[in-house]
């Protein structure tokens, strides 16, 4: 989470760190079975920016970003914007959550506001496989803590000693007028309900903390089963054998040259093939984006390296405070079949050749003007209900579909349903007026078409000259 206004006063004298630049080498696997990573993230701000992402990794260093760049889900709720997210598996690896701060920062938030008045609640949402998702929902985690201005950074972690899930986030209290953000917990099973909200980490005096992430050590490294990073001022470096116990001090990482006045947005990850971990870094202060520092003992301070120039690379998209986790081979499976590289597509009217199939207010149609609007842009995805036909995924809205009720046409989330995939999934044949252009026949209402009326998008029958114009379009970038 970018710090408060006075934070940014070091943009202007922090030093360019050779280690900024990155390699575009191919990513290098340690075993080409294994499977990889996979990062959850945000890019930046604005309305769009501020949504959730995926890359994905063979080594852990060099990450390609997922759905071709574009965003996988889209906060609907609260300030519909989402940040700073967290990747949560149960331990049976059957459930997985995405916890994120309810904050659109250049798209109705104000930094005062977020910082004085913003939500007090984190979005959520869950999944069964990693790749179908919920709905999201508003949990309010700060609405308890007393003079509690904001929710910030939320991170999750499973706590064998209670059986359930510490929640913890940054809450701003202010102390003698002035902003301090401090670190609560709670705990959850279903990241519905929370406990009462406690003081997790406080500073002394006015010293704020904002990000915080835990990892969990295996026995024989180190003295300490988790070890906590926080950004404070400094990247400190805890450690403790218990969730909620006592933490000590292990240090900081100024000894390499880092301080939190350069870098901030901890981010955890363990190599599968060997015994290094890399704690990621966000380079905020010289806009270098996410850098890995390395060690072999995540609570021996003095053994952080930095990385070598070239060693990674972050793909294209910005990397924000996101996180990280290890996948299965099944999971890989999953996440790379659901999000495949697809390139962005537009439909052209074939007899109002100035206007484009575009989404406006869920509403379909074809308008004028849109050749840069995201609305009129959608991924050909294999068919939701049968092989060797198409389904329209929109690109700003991922998870929504054309789809058509009543025989009008709308963009809709998918509900995972047989009857939602049917009206979602066409034919794809020579066009009907013109066989080097495209048409598109319904799959559960064959005798039927895509085809534009009074501009509005319809499933008709194409029983005239003016029809089969109508239900007529060229796929085109």
């Amino acid at each position: 989470m970018p710090r408060l206004l006075t934070r940014l006063a070091a943009i202007f004298f922090a030093v360019g760190l050779f280690f900024t630049s990155q390699s575009l080498a191919a990513p290098q696997r340690a075993a080409a079975a294994d499977p990889g990573y996979l990062m959850l993230h945000f890019t930046g701000e604005g309305s769009t920016g501020q949504q959730m992402y995926l890359s994905h990794s063979a080594d852990g260093l060099h990450w390609n970003d997922l759905n071709d760049g574009a965003p996988i889900l889209r906060s609907n709720i609260g300030t519909k914007g989402v940040r700073d997210p967290a990747l949560v598996r149960s331990p049976a690896g059957d459930k997985y959550w995405i916890i994120a701060t309810d904050l659109c920062w250049g798209c109705g938030s104000t930094v005062d506001g977020s910082i004085n008045n913003g939500s007090r609640s984190i979005v959520v949402w869950e999944s069964t496989d990693l790749v179908n998702w919920s709905q999201p929902w508003l949990l309010n985690v700060a609405g308890a803590i007393p003079d509690g201005r904001n929710a910030w950074a939320p991170e999750a972690i499973w706590n064998p000693a209670t059986n359930d899930y510490v929640l913890y986030w940054a809450t701003n209290v202010p102390l003698d007028g002035k902003t301090k953000h401090r670190i609560f917990y709670a705990r959850t099973s279903d990241f519905r309900t929370i406990t009462t909200p406690q003081t997790y980490i406080d500073r002394p005096g006015t010293q704020e903390l904002i990000d915080t992430q835990i990892v969990e050590v295996p026995a024989g490294v180190g003295n300490y089963r988790y070890v906590r990073a926080s950004g404070d001022g400094q990247i400190t470096i805890e450690g403790s054998n218990s969730i909620l116990g006592t933490w000590t001090n292990l240090g900081n990482l100024s000894g390499i040259g880092l301080t939190g006045a350069q870098v901030e947005g901890p981010m955890w990850m363990k190599f599968r093939d060997r015994n290094e971990w890399t704690l990621y870094l966000d380079q905020y202060a010289s806009r270098g984006g996410y850098m890995p520092v390395t060690t072999a003992n995540p609570s021996a301070v003095g053994t952080y390296q930095l990385p070598a120039s070239g060693s990674f690379n972050l793909g294209v998209n910005k990397k924000r405070h996101g996180s990280i986790l290890n996948l299965t081979a099944a999971e890989e499976s999953r996440v790379l079949a659901r999000w495949p590289s697809t390139p962005a597509k537009r439909l052209q009217s074939y007899n109002f050749q100035d206007r484009y199939v575009r989404h406006a207010n869920y509403d379909v149609r074809i308008d004028q003007n849109v050749s840069t609007s995201p609305d009129s842009q959608f991924r050909i995805r294999p068919g939701l209900a049968g092989s060797g036909t198409v389904s329209f995924e929109s690109v700003n809205f991922p998870g929504y579909f054309l789809r058509h009720a009543n025989y009008d046409f709308q963009l809709v989330r998918n509900d995972g349903t047989a009857q939602f995939a049917a009206d979602a999934t066409f034919n794809q044949v020579a066009g009907l007026a013109d066989a080097t252009w495209s048409s598109f026949q319904s799959y559960n209402h064959p005798d039927r078409y895509i085809r534009h009326y009074a501009y509005q998008l319809r499933l008709d029958p194409t029983t005239t000259a003016t029809a089969r114009g109508d239900a007529t379009f060229r796929v085109t970038n």
